[in-house]
C-alpha cells in the first residue's frame, strides 16, 4: 500500500536527534537499528568515505504515531552534502509500482531539479530524489520486498 513518510537530514547528529523521538514516541527503530555509511558498499564513481564518517547514520526509520514513519540520515559534507534548516525535510513517498514511481517522479519533477534520478539502489529498492520547481524536497522510492 503506499504511504507517505517525513525525512530528515542533520548535518551530523541523526543519531541524537532520533534518540530524543524514540524518547518522545516509544517504539523501535524499524528492523531494530540504525544504518550506519560505513556500512554501504563502494559505488562507482563515489568517493572513499572518510573514517570520520562511516558511524554517521545512512538511515534510520522510527514508527511515530498513526502509522506515520518519521525517517532520517546524516547529511556529510564529504558526500557534497550541506544541511541547512530549509533543506533538511523530504516528502517520502512510498508507491505501490515502479510504474507509480516512474509517473510521480515525471510529474513532479518538470521545471524542478533532480538531485538522484530513478535508479536500483543497494539497499534493494528503486528510488529517486529531486526539488520540484516550487523548491519542495521530494523522494520516490518503491519496494518489490
Amino acid at each position: 500500500m503506499a504511504k507517505i513518510s517525513t525525512y530528515l537530514n542533520f548535518p551530523r547528529n541523526t543519531e541524537e536527534a532520533f534518540t530524543f523521538y524514540k524518547s518522545v514516541f516509544g517504539g523501535d527503530y524499524i528492523d531494530g537499528r540504525i544504518n550506519r555509511f560505513g556500512e554501504m558498499p563502494p559505488m562507482e564513481g563515489m568517493p572513499l568515505l572518510p573514517e570520520e564518517d562511516k558511524n554517521l547514520v545512512m538511515h534510520v526509520a522510527l514508527p511515530i504515531l498513526g502509522g506515520h514513519l518519521l525517517m532520517g540520515s546524516d547529511a556529510p559534507e564529504s558526500m557534497g552534502f550541506t544541511a541547512n534548516i530549509g533543506n533538511n525535510v523530504y516528502i517520502s513517498v512510498h508507491t505501490d509500482s515502479r510504474a507509480q514511481a516512474d509517473d510521480l517522479f515525471a510529474k513532479l519533477t518538470e521545471g524542478g531539479v533532480v538531485e538522484m534520478p530513478m535508479a536500483d539502489m543497494f539497499w534493494g529498492d528503486y528510488f529517486g530524489s529531486f526539488a520540484d520547481r516550487f523548491g519542495v524536497k521530494w523522494m520516490i522510492n518503491y519496494s518489490a520486498k
